[in-house]
Formats: structure tokens, C-alpha cells, sequence
């Protein structure tokens, strides 16, 4: 049986350790907080993300990240996208020969390459042995076995049929895609676009807009997509629209409460400092719209966004430029 370690033990980390376990598959989670793995390890929970989630007796948590990238034949990386490559970087030499699972979702600052392009990058691993896992998949939801629906996408098909294998459950259905590039930009140029819709709601503008704003949004991130190479067909998919939408509809969405509270008139320091999970979305506006201009590729809400996020536009500002911008056909791509 297949030995498997996470690195990375927030809230999605945990529960797809738990989900694993659950399966019968020795599982050693890496936490880069000592005080925390060593808690984790001792109350049997993730008391600061997961808490009333018990781990299964084959769960072991540990702060050595040698010894967790040692010891497993597959790896899964459920790390904050800015840190992969810093992470990476520490255990390539353990990791190369290794089957690797991303769950990060997001493009790198600087570079704009996708994680699954970071990891190759930073590690040399094959992209035939990378896997993203990306879809609508709260771990509020899914750690109560809540159904839930992903994507396991590799250039393999081979290793994500593995991957398929490895994580269906009776409350967890997972697809496969060979588009591994439009799956990891559906699953991360989401959440800038579930930042307009928490603006979109701390405004208080309604279900037309909020609608409005998903729907051109989704043509945004398939512009985009097309433009880098990936299938327009995979974002009417579960990594495209599905995530979209329950990214800009949820309360456990982080992405959509950074929108609503800068709508509210809180500074985006003030909204992050109070935040103990990480909201993608911010990081990666920053990267979608450097990388849109790279690619030249329209995508006025993306701006406006950044523009909120980075330059001091008022969300009221942003709103005004986009609704009074020069008609257009629907049609246009």
C-alpha cells in the first residue's frame, strides 16, 4: 500500500489527511509550526483550523520535513502558493523521484508560471509525475463528508486515473483532465474574481450584478486560459464554473469576505492582519494581471480589481469604470 505524506496541514491539508487515513493509507502530515505539529500530534486534531475532526491511528503529524518527504511514495503539496517553490526548494533532492499531488492554487508573483510549473522549475520532477487536484471543494464541507467534486489533472493520464484511485470516496467523486493548464488557471484566477463578488456584496448590489459579474468573469478566465494554451471546454467544468461559483457565493469563501470587507471601507492590511488563513486571490491578482498584459489579454475586471487591491481605487470607482466602459458584443472573445 501506497505511503503518502502532506505537506501542509491547514484546513485542506488536514481533511485530505483525514480522507486518506480514513482509506487505510499510512499518512504523515508535515506542519512548519513545531508547537502545532506537536499539538496536533498529541490531541489527535487540528485544533486550530479543523477542530472536531479526530485523526485516524495511521495519521501522524510531524514538524521535519526530510523526514515527511523521505519516507512517502506520493506527495501531496497543500501549501499557500507563494510558499511552494520556497518549500520545494528545501526537499528537492527527497522529492524527485516521487509521485507529486498540488492542491496550491494560485500563479507566482514575478515568474507568473502555475504551481504545477514552480514545482518543475524549482525541482526538475517530471510534469508527467505532477498531479493538480482543483475543484469546489470546501474542507468546512468536505471533512463532515459533505459530496464533493474534483478534477485530478496530469499531461499523464495514466497518473491521474492513480490519483482518481487514491482519493474517490463515497462522499468525494473525483474526475480526470489531461488539461492541467486550464484546471490550475480555473482554480486560481477564481478567486480574484470572487473578490468582485464579495465587493459585489459588501455593496449590497444585488443578485443581477453579483450574476453579471461571475458570468464575465468566467469569459475572463477562459480568454486567459485559451491564451496560455489551455481547452475552453475545461472552464465550463467543475474546475472552472463549479469552483468559480461557490467561490464567489460561500461564506467560507476567504476570497469573497477580503471583497466585502474592503466594500466596507477596510484597508486591505487591516482585513489581512485579522485573517488566519491566506486569501489567494490577492496574491494572485497581482499575477493575473501582469500576466494578462503580458499575454494581451482584455480583462477589465481583473484590472479593476488590482487596481482596488493595489493602486487605492474605491470598490464605488471600480464599479462606475466597468459599468460605463464602451458597448460591446457578447459575442467578442
Amino acid at each position: 500500500m501506497e505511503k503518502i505524506s502532506v505537506i501542509g496541514m491547514g484546513s485542506w491539508g488536514t481533511t485530505l489527511a483525514i480522507l486518506l487515513a480514513e482509506k487505510g493509507y499510512p499518512i504523515i502530515g508535515w506542519e512548519w509550526i513545531k508547537e502545532r505539529a506537536e499539538e496536533m500530534q498529541k490531541k489527535r486534531e487540528n485544533l486550530f483550523f479543523l477542530q472536531g475532526c479526530k485523526f485516524p491511528n495511521n495519521l501522524k503529524v510531524t514538524n521535519d520535513l526530510s523526514y515527511a518527504s523521505e519516507q512517502s511514495d506520493i506527495i501531496v503539496l497543500a501549501l499557500p502558493s507563494h510558499v511552494v517553490r520556497h518549500i520545494v526548494g528545501q526537499v528537492k533532492d527527497e522529492l524527485r523521484e516521487k509521485y507529486i499531488v498540488n492542491v496550491a492554487k494560485g500563479i507566482e508573483n514575478e515568474t507568473m508560471l502555475r504551481m504545477s510549473e514552480v514545482i518543475h522549475d524549482e525541482a526538475g520532477i517530471p510534469f508527467e509525475k505532477i498531479v493538480t487536484l482543483s475543484g469546489p471543494t470546501h474542507s468546512e464541507e468536505v471533512s463532515k463528508k459533505m459530496p464533493a467534486t474534483i478534477v485530478a489533472a496530469s499531461t499523464n493520464e495514466e497518473y491521474a486515473n492513480m490519483i482518481q484511485h487514491l482519493f474517490m470516496t463515497n462522499y468525494f467523486r473525483v474526475y480526470t483532465s489531461t488539461d492541467i493548464i486550464g484546471v490550475e488557471l480555473g482554480g486560481s484566477l477564481k478567486n480574484v474574481i470572487a473578490i468582485g463578488a464579495g465587493i459585489s456584496d459588501g455593496m449590497g448590489m444585488g443578485d443581477n450584478a453579483k450574476a453579471a459579474l461571475i458570468t464575465r468573469g468566467l469569459r475572463e478566465i477562459t480568454r486567459l486560459g485559451v491564451a496560455c494554451g489551455a481547452n475552453p471546454h475545461t472552464f465550463s467544468g467543475i474546475s472552472g464554473i463549479g469552483d468559480l461559483i461557490v467561490t464567489c457565493d460561500s461564506l467560507h469563501s476567504r476570497n469573497r469576505y477580503v471583497g466585502a470587507q474592503l466594500a466596507k471601507g477596510y484597508s486591505l492590511n487591516e482585513i489581512l492582519s485579522s485573517m488566519e488563513m491566506i486569501a489567494e486571490g490577492v496574491n494572485t491578482t497581482r499575477s493575473a494581471y501582469q500576466l494578462s498584459h503580458k499575454m494581451n489579454v482584455d480583462m477589465p475586471i481583473t484590472d479593476h480589481i488590482y487596481q482596488i487591491l493595489f493602486e487605492g481605487f474605491s470598490p464605488q470607482e471600480g464599479v462606475i469604470t466597468l459599468m460605463t466602459r464602451s458597448p460591446k458584443s457578447e459575442d467578442e472573445f
